[in-house]
């Protein structure tokens, strides 16, 4: 049978869902339940990708059963020995999960929302079974991303989820560009992996605590001891003070992390440092190895946590 090539083609990131709410459009993929785009009044709040590529950099993608890096691939959860591809040849490790290039089921599409689920079944890098859920939906309050999992294994099940959003607000650069991260304490990138080192953020440079001006910074840093408001929510903020604009990303109580990327080595030359990555993370790099604030799913148990972006001002309308 000869099918017509135009009829075969489709998009690297598979089937797309389209949701939209005033001036705010999303666009949501097929693999990896990714956010491929996402604008307000017509300006990218994120910096994503194409319709005919596919993400590089962790763009947008969902990080899970770990974000960020395991080193080696290997580590022990109770009596099963695990070996993830190490996918991550520079640093010797396994990085962002085992989900972002599959193709992700959809549960639920409407106008405003898109729910897609993934089924984790036990492999090398990941001895059991969870069902993944992620919905995103926009409305006037911005975008929210809310992630489920449900442990169908017989046992307990270790557990960490991460996002990749890269925030921009139009600037050919983020140097001039205002940052501020909620965190009160800094992983050591060089600390061991068994053992995570925080240090307070409190007179180093790694301190965005207060609206600071990005400069010649260079983040690729794990954030803790998030400070959160009477919500529960913790606000990071990029802010361009000439233009008047700026855009923030929330986590809830589900979110202990934030991974902060100045994109100094992305791949392609001329998207180095024209967003910043900020990455929710349920727990920091390494969790599946040191344990720290890994989530543990019991038989049958779920977990739910919500991040979202704002722009602000926010659409008319």
């Amino acid at each position: 049978m000869t099918v017509d090539r135009a009829m075969r083609h489709r998009p690297p990131s598979g089937h797309q869902y389209p949701i939209a709410h005033g001036g705010s459009q999303a666009m949501v993929t097929q693999v990896g339940a990714t956010l491929r785009s996402y604008t307000v009044d017509r300006r990218d709040v994120i910096d994503g990708f194409g319709i005919e590529e596919r993400a590089v950099d962790g763009r947008g993608q969902v990080l899970a059963p770990w974000p960020n890096r395991l080193t080696d691939g290997r580590y022990r959860y109770g009596d099963r020995d695990c070996q993830a591809p190490l996918n991550d040849p520079n640093r010797h490790g396994a990085i962002h999960g085992l989900v972002r290039w599959l193709d992700w089921s959809l549960v639920a599409h409407d106008p405003r929302s898109v729910t897609l689920s993934c089924a984790v079944r036990p492999q090398p890098g990941y001895e059991w079974q969870l069902d993944l859920e992620v919905t995103y939906a926009l409305d006037h309050n911005g975008l929210t991303v809310t992630c489920r999992a449900l442990n169908l294994d017989t046992a307990r099940a270790p557990f960490g989820v991460g996002f990749h959003p890269y925030l921009m607000l139009g600037t050919s650069s983020v140097d001039g560009l205002r940052l501020t991260v909620p965190a009160m304490s800094y992983l050591d990138p060089n600390g061991p992996p068994r053992r995570p080192v925080t240090a307070p953020v409190a007179a180093t440079s790694w301190d965005f605590t207060r609206p600071r001006r990005v400069g010649t910074a260079q983040l690729d840093t794990a954030y803790g001891d998030l400070v959160r408001g009477e919500d529960g929510r913790a606000v990071a903020r990029l802010a361009d003070p000439d233009a008047g604009r700026s855009v923030r990303l929330w986590v809830d109580d589900g979110y202990k992390y934030l991974m902060v990327y100045t994109a100094d080595h992305v791949g392609q030359p001329e998207r180095r440092r024209a967003a910043i990555a900020v990455e929710p993370m349920t727990c920091p790099p390494d969790a599946l190895r040191s344990g720290t604030d890994l989530i543990e799913l019991d038989p049958g148990a779920s977990w739910h946590g919500s991040w979202g972006i704002q722009a602000e001002p926010p659409p008319a309308g």
